[in-house]
């Protein structure tokens, strides 16, 4: 039987934008150059593993989720940290994903309030019925399921893609 774990993966991407109080991420607020933020982020558990082409890689744990790999990016133009994005363990069965995004969805909407926007289906079908059947359309990336939330300091957005 072929797995398919490799191409399912959770995303949760945090956008800050340029104002005088910034998103946090495991309390280390998302600012500074690439070098200070990975810095602070090794202080507060998050082993850096590499970086290339301005993209640092930490691995750690959040949400509950054990060994995550985090992606942190600047501003090309500033070096200035405005992306983190959190890849979550990769599972072989959507449902975990369902489930695991659901709960995902409910924190952050505790936390943010209802999302600006939320898009949760598969493209062309009309009727997927087996989980075999829906992660092959994920891995055909005939699957658009993410949250977005706005808020004054940038946007969180969550999603399920291969």
């Amino acid at each position: 039987m072929k797995s398919y774990y490799f191409c399912c993966v959770l995303h949760l991407w945090v956008f800050a934008q340029e104002t005088s109080e910034h998103l946090r991420f495991k309390g280390v607020p998302i600012d500074g150059t690439l070098s200070e933020y990975v810095a602070k982020m090794k202080q507060a558990g998050f082993p850096h593993v590499d970086t290339e082409d301005g993209i640092a890689l930490l691995r750690g744990d959040f949400a509950g989720f054990k060994g995550c790999t985090v992606l942190v990016s600047t501003l090309k133009s500033t070096n200035k940290v405005n992306t983190i994005g959190v890849i979550f363990p990769e599972m072989d069965k959507l449902a975990s994903l369902e489930n695991n995004y659901t709960c995902l969805k409910t924190m952050q909407t505790e936390k943010y309030g209802e999302p600006f926007e939320c898009v949760e289906k598969f493209q062309g079908y009309v009727s997927l019925k087996t989980d075999s059947d829906k992660l092959h359309a994920l891995r055909m990336d005939r699957c658009k399921w993410y949250t977005v939330y706005s808020t004054s300091q940038g946007n969180i957005e969550l999603s399920i893609g291969n």
